[in-house]
């Protein structure tokens, strides 16, 4: 079967107009002061040398003194902040720096594919931990089986969630830290939605919990709530020893990002609360017009409390990957099969809300057109 790439060229080849509302591109430019501090940036020659591995000290200090604005949380941007390469980078090294061939580490199925695939590269054994709905898509620690908990090494989590949207409450964190500390497991936050958060709530960060800074680290993206997914700029922040062992890999394998870059992400970071209230207030109404037109075809989808995405259910008796094909043969619409996320996807797929509302209409006009609902027959 083609993959969703070649999918794509395919339909556009054939003239298809296509609503690609399968990856987390955000749409549209990174603010404008982001931009013209990267110009200016450019302009300064000591700015084209390589870069310090462990990033520039002023990034470094921004990203902690952003953290205490936003989590009350104080860390030394000598040695508990690291600068990435976007977060995928860092996320898939870290498991190359801590994961001998055999080590046991436990990921939630289905994840953000990063959090299985990096342990897979460093030949770790896998223990999925199976995400319901019923659930509420949170890890459910009593299912871990007490010798596969003993021989873990890593724990990989993501809330708010990318696919399922799902968010976790502040005891599920407390439990977290609790249940490593028993077992000595490395936790491996991924906190890439922190801000895209909607109607009042607040994501939780792994650091804000009593002894999470003891055994974890968590990660971060100016990707989507910057706009700056192309500029590959991230970072890791937490435990000192852990981020110690991180950069000592990447001294090996980069020189680390483009210094004009990370005064561009420092701009970022400083922006007023005005940029973030706008963002959020633009992936709100992209979610309740899609929400209430998915509805208008069957579909009854709990507004999410955070992140870019939906998490929907197939159609009954169609699997994921049919219906994802379905869609863009029969109207140009791209979404993301669950199973791109594990076998745990299986059954929903993912909708980023990544296009304006005009847009997100025509792709519901088009699956009203085709006749396309939650209750119609497979084939």
């Amino acid at each position: 079967m083609l993959g969703s790439t070649e999918l794509k060229a395919r339909a556009r080849q054939q003239g298809i107009d296509l609503i690609d509302l399968g990856m987390g591109n955000p749409d549209g430019s990174a603010p404008q002061p982001v931009i013209d501090a990267a110009i200016a940036a450019l302009n300064v020659p000591s700015n084209h040398g390589y870069p310090p591995f462990e990033g520039t000290a002023s990034f470094r200090r921004t990203i902690t003194e952003w953290y205490d604005r936003r989590y009350q949380v104080k860390l030394d941007p000598d040695g508990e902040a690291l600068p990435l390469l976007g977060s995928k980078e860092g996320l898939t090294h870290l498991a190359l720096a801590y994961i001998n061939p055999g080590d046991v580490v436990l990921v939630p199925n289905p994840a953000y594919p990063p959090h299985f695939r990096g342990p897979a590269i460093a030949g770790a054994e896998l223990h999925s931990m199976l995400l319901k709905p019923e659930n509420d898509w949170l890890i459910d620690l009593g299912t871990i089986p007490e010798d596969v908990a003993r021989r873990a090494r890593i724990l990989y989590f993501n809330y708010p969630s990318n696919p399922t949207a799902a968010v976790a409450p502040r005891e599920f964190y407390v439990e977290m830290v609790a249940f490593a500390k028993k077992y000595e497991i490395l936790l491996v936050h991924d906190l890439c939605y922190a801000e895209l958060a909607f109607d009042g709530y607040t994501p939780v960060s792994l650091l804000e919990i009593p002894g999470g800074k003891d055994i974890g680290v968590e990660f971060h993206t100016m990707s989507k709530t910057y706009n700056m997914a192309g500029w590959r700029v991230g970072f890791v922040v937490g435990n000192r020893h852990i981020i110690q062992g991180l950069r000592t890999l990447k001294t090996n394998l980069d020189y680390g990002i483009f210094s004009v870059l990370q005064t561009a992400a420092e701009t970022a970071l400083q922006l007023p609360d005005s940029h973030l209230q706008m963002v959020q207030d633009r992936y709100c109404t992209r979610r309740d017009f899609l929400i209430q037109g998915l509805e208008e075809l069957g579909w009854s989808i709990p507004k999410t409390k955070a992140t870019m995405y939906l998490w929907v259910p197939c159609p009954i008796n169609m699997t994921s990957a049919d219906f994802a094909l379905k869609l863009i043969q029969e109207t140009g619409v791209v979404v993301t099969p669950g199973t791109a996320f594990g076998s745990g996807g299986e059954g929903y797929m993912r909708v980023s809300l990544i296009a304006d509302c005009d847009r997100l209409g025509e792709a519901l006009g088009r699956l009203k057109q085709a006749q396309i609902t939650y209750t119609m027959q497979a084939f």
